[in-house]
């Protein structure tokens, strides 16, 4: 299977670099270039790649609200943001504008591949443990209730009793394993769990599962 990428950055040598690397792997092909968030969107809905690199800073419609965007106009369609600013809060707004995953642009390319391929096998670049940490330093810019909390409530109550049972330890940034062992499951038990949580709520990926825990109070800062 081909991994099929669309890359978006307001820089032209960037892009080329990009396509370089993507060209030179067997499995990848990058299949469209995007020099702003606008047309990033629009590519991402005309294309729908596998994963979208999205840079942060980009001129009109910046990287987290195109990211906002391609989720939603493209659902199969994966984000990993590139950025060359280390700051904590574009990674919380980029992962709950619905990406997969953040790095830095000096990533080396193995791990930019590799993050690549992960994203697009439906894993998810950054840990839950990282995640949680994000939201508990932004805890102050969560909104507390109208429509979206209602919408989550509603969601909720698509789980069962176990399966609110694991998102809360997936929410604590437990890995499968260390689920396993606190609710007493096999780990394949846990992993089946998970699947269908992230079906009945529409999340995409775990960091997703994560923010959703956080965001309807399930867990709670430590």
């Amino acid at each position: 299977m081909t991994i099929r990428v669309l890359i978006a950055d307001d820089e032209a040598l960037l892009r080329m670099a990009f396509g370089m690397v993507l060209e030179a792997q067997p499995d990848m092909a990058p299949v469209g270039e995007a020099a702003d968030g606008a047309q990033a969107v629009d590519l991402a809905r005309e294309l729908r790649p596998d994963v979208v690199l999205m840079d942060v800073r980009m001129p009109g419609t910046d990287g987290i609200e195109a990211t906002r965007q391609v989720v939603r106009a493209s659902p199969r369609s994966r984000v990993l943001i590139l950025t060359t600013f280390d700051l904590d809060e574009y990674a919380f707004a980029g992962l709950s504008a619905g990406a997969s995953g953040f790095l830095l642009k000096n990533t080396r390319p193995e791990e930019l591949l590799t993050a690549i391929r992960n994203v697009a096998a439906g894993d998810a670049v950054v840990s839950p443990r990282i995640t949680r940490r994000l939201l508990e330093s932004f805890r102050p810019h969560i909104p507390d209730g109208g429509s979206a909390a209602r919408d989550r409530a509603e969601r909720l109550n698509r789980l069962s009793t176990r399966e609110r049972e694991v998102l809360v330890q997936v929410g604590c940034g437990l890995s499968n394993t260390e689920i396993a062992a606190t609710l007493h499951l096999a780990e394949a038990t846990v992993k089946s769990h998970l699947g269908r949580i992230l079906h009945k709520l529409d999340l995409r990926d775990r960091v997703q599962a994560v923010i959703f825990a956080y965001e309807s109070r399930l867990i709670h800062p430590a």
